[in-house]
């Protein structure tokens, strides 16, 4: 503790460390080191062309606002609500690239990283702290830092894993206590009910499940109850999991690897959770290059991946992560997941959305996606694709009977168009 003690300074001091061009990445996700954030924001106009990196961050992200620009850049492979106009308005830059790919952009330079920040919980009596609830890209940015600065957080959890950090590895130390960031439990309408439903009937007991976080990841849940012996390895999870694994359902007893246990990359939704995975010997996190690599996903031998995406056309292109040209999100770790399911004896892949958007004014099964629009999972690599009418398989289908499948489940109102436009597409097939 007296070695801890020695390196404490204040979130003002701390940030002083980085240097005119300097790289600095930020912890992610619900572990965002909120005290440098606000120093940052304080000390805007000390600081000249330093690019700051983070996927998705909860909270504010001061640094991409418009006043900064000079002096803060964010550069980054995911974008949130509150860096997104900062992207498209060009004070930003997004690197198209995969979730499990980050790790390495740091060992070899792609995304230098002069100083990490950190959030991270109190040590243990070894002297180890937890990186808590964002594994990820975090723990590899440590690695390959000039500068760390760990910014250790009372109420941060401690989760096991390869997730830990000792002390005498940390530069300097900002001390904190203040709450996690939450993310509250979605509403569940009849739509998402009738898509988890749908979801749900192609898992099997003892499958391994990878599951997002939102209504439509909760209501596949909601139909798991007379299932047995499930497993959780994803990039993610939420509180959605936690009554199936209180029931037993969710043990991971069949998992060929890290058997038992739960495990994820990073975790975000309620105190609840956190609290849950606070020194639980069933939880583990690993950074994201071990979670999300398809090499280890392949290991498990009934392995569900479940993504969802903004629009799929006839084809079966799907983007996930553009509205036309505009950036909205990123790849994350969907095409990992959908890659590693399919190297997977038995392994599925599934992209369930809602037939429409817009307030069902406009169909998420198109002719074409829009124009701009960025193709995160290939047709090559489609499985399933699921919404509230119905399950259509993909793989193994030529053409014509993909554009058939799909119009199958997309909503009514629009079926019509899609025929006709199938109809003029596949003419020489008749």
């Amino acid at each position: 503790m007296k070695d801890l003690m020695n390196k404490v300074v204040t979130a003002d001091e701390a940030i002083r460390y980085i240097k005119n061009g300097d790289t600095v990445v930020l912890s992610h996700a619900a572990g965002a080191p909120q005290l440098c954030i606000d120093a940052l924001k304080r000390h805007y106009q000390d600081f000249k062309n330093v690019s700051i990196y983070h996927m998705l961050l909860l909270g504010d992200a001061p640094y991409a606002q418009p006043e900064c620009e000079g002096h803060f850049r964010h550069l980054t492979n995911f974008v949130g609500a509150n860096t997104r106009d900062a992207v498209a308005e060009g004070r930003a830059d997004f690197i198209p690239m995969f979730f499990h790919e980050v790790p390495r952009s740091f060992a070899n330079g792609m995304i230098p990283v002069d100083v990490a920040i950190v959030q991270l919980s109190y040590p243990n009596s070894e002297g180890y702290c937890s990186f808590g609830v964002s594994s990820d890209y975090s723990k590899p940015a440590t690695r390959h830092a000039r500068i760390v600065i760990g910014e250790i957080n009372s109420r941060m959890p401690f989760i096991q894993g390869d997730n830990l950090i000792h002390v005498s590895e940390l530069d300097h130390v900002v001390l904190g206590d203040y709450p996690l960031y939450e993310i509250p439990r979605p509403r569940i309408g009849q739509v998402e009910e009738a898509i988890g439903k749908n979801v749900a009937s192609l898992i099997k007991d003892g499958d391994t499940l990878q599951l997002g976080i939102g209504a439509i990841p909760d209501a596949v849940l909601m139909f798991l109850n007379e299932k047995k012996n499930l497993g959780i390895h994803t990039e993610m999870f939420s509180d959605g999991v936690l009554d199936l694994i209180k029931a037993g359902v969710i043990n991971g007893s069949k998992k060929e690897i890290d058997r038992g246990k739960l495990v994820a990359t990073f975790l975000m939704g309620t105190k609840e959770l956190y609290d849950f995975a606070n020194n639980n010997d069933t939880v583990r996190l690993f950074p994201v290059d071990y979670v999300n690599n398809p090499f280890t996903i392949m290991h498990l031998e009934h392995m569900v991946s479940i993504n969802s995406c903004i629009e799929i056309d006839l084809f079966g292109q799907v983007c996930s992560e553009t509205l036309g040209s505009k950036q909205f999100s990123g790849t994350g770790g969907q095409v990992d997941f959908v890659r590693g399911a399919a190297m997977s004896k038995e392994g599925i892949s599934i992209m369930a959305m809602p037939s429409t958007a817009k307030k069902g004014t406009a169909s998420r099964i198109v002719a074409e996606l829009a124009p701009g629009a960025a193709v995160t999972t290939s047709r090559n690599d489609v499985d399933y694709v699921v919404t509230e009418y119905g399950v259509a398989r993909l793989k193994g289908k030529n053409l014509r009977q993909r554009a058939d499948a799909l119009i199958a489940i997309a909503h009514p109102d629009f079926r019509e168009e899609l025929k006709a436009i199938r109809n003029s597409r596949f003419v020489r097939y008749r």
